[in-house]
């Protein structure tokens, strides 16, 4: 069945290409380049008209947005080893390690965790359809540390509720870049980049509300470790967050994190980049410490804790030698 979605373009709007618009709207999903397949092919009309994707958007327009239902895809079973911290009929909770994706998409169709998981579990729950099945939330390929899936719809829609309703917790372990002290919470609201939809960005009229607080652990030379803690789960929002606030994750090649400097810097922080800080640091310097929820048949509190994997805590151990006061 189609799904059919009516846009109204609000007074504040105008001017704007259509395609670009409407590649900034999350409620769509879509790419830029399907939006523009889309109107090629008559399933987005303007006032009940077709239009070309250059259409300048004016207030009061009333755009039609027919999304086809997509093709049945099979996610194939992997014998994958799995990091198990918990399991039983309900759920099951899986320390991802760096590097593996969650769930399978355009680019990464096999070894996944969820591949993985339809291995090992009888059940996972349907309501993220075919692709996500029992996904409640996610992480980043290049994040590493707890995810919860749930083995049947009911246990799905409970831990839905309980991130909705902000009764999980979820807290992180970061490197950033800069000197942070203390701590504090970053609050200002998170969408889809209008130019890249792989990117999220600080979105104050469009975006969903995101709340990020944090705590800092150490003071490196020109590195933080801090612990974050999310009330709010947006897509990419620790990192997003902290860029915006001029401290990236370290390692964070999409969102600035990759900008640590070994030159014109005191001889430690030197000594250290030529020890081979720089070569240690692959991926964005991120881990999903600790998981905490309720048991969505029973009630029981449940919490976990993962340590750090092993690239973290060699990058850790090379910072430790520029320690602040």
């Amino acid at each position: 069945m189609d799904i059919i979605h009516k846009i109204e373009i609000p007074s504040e709007t105008s001017d704007q290409r259509l395609d670009l618009y409407l590649s900034g709207i999350d409620e769509l999903s879509l790419s830029r380049s399907q939006i523009q397949r889309l109107l090629k092919e008559g399933s987005i009309t303007v006032n009940g008209r077709r239009v070309k994707p250059n259409h300048k958007i004016q207030p009061g327009e009333e755009i039609v947005v027919v999304i086809p239902p997509l093709q049945p895809l099979e996610v194939i079973p992997q014998d994958i080893p799995l990091n198990i911290y918990y399991e039983d009929e309900s759920v099951i909770v899986i320390n991802k390690p760096p590097g593996m994706v969650v769930h399978p998409a355009a680019g990464n169709w096999s070894g996944t965790i969820v591949n993985a998981l339809l291995f090992h579990c009888k059940n996972l729950s349907g309501i993220g359809g075919k692709i996500r099945p029992g996904v409640v939330h996610r992480l980043d390929k290049n994040t590493s540390g707890l995810l919860v899936f749930a083995k049947d719809d009911n246990s799905h829609k409970e831990l839905s509720r309980q991130i909705k309703e902000r009764l999980m917790k979820r807290r992180y372990l970061a490197i950033v870049l800069g000197d942070l002290e203390g701590s504090g919470s970053i609050k200002i609201s998170i969408g889809r980049a209008l130019t890249d939809r792989k990117r999220m960005s600080v979105r104050t009229k469009r975006g969903k509300e995101a709340v990020t607080h944090y705590k800092v652990l150490d003071r490196f030379d020109q590195c933080t470790l801090v612990e974050v803690t999310l009330e709010t789960g947006r897509t990419h929002q620790i990192r997003v967050h902290f860029s915006h606030i001029k401290h990236p994750v370290l390692g964070d090649t999409v969102y600035g994190g990759s900008q640590l400097r070994t030159q014109d810097s005191p001889a430690s922080l030197r000594e250290a980049g030529r020890a081979g800080l720089r070569t240690l640091v692959k991926r964005q310097m991120l881990h999903a410490e600790i998981l905490e929820f309720l048991h969505p048949k029973t009630g029981e509190y449940l919490e976990f804790s993962c340590p750090i994997p092993t690239d973290m805590e060699n990058v850790l151990k090379t910072l430790k030698k520029t320690v602040r006061c």
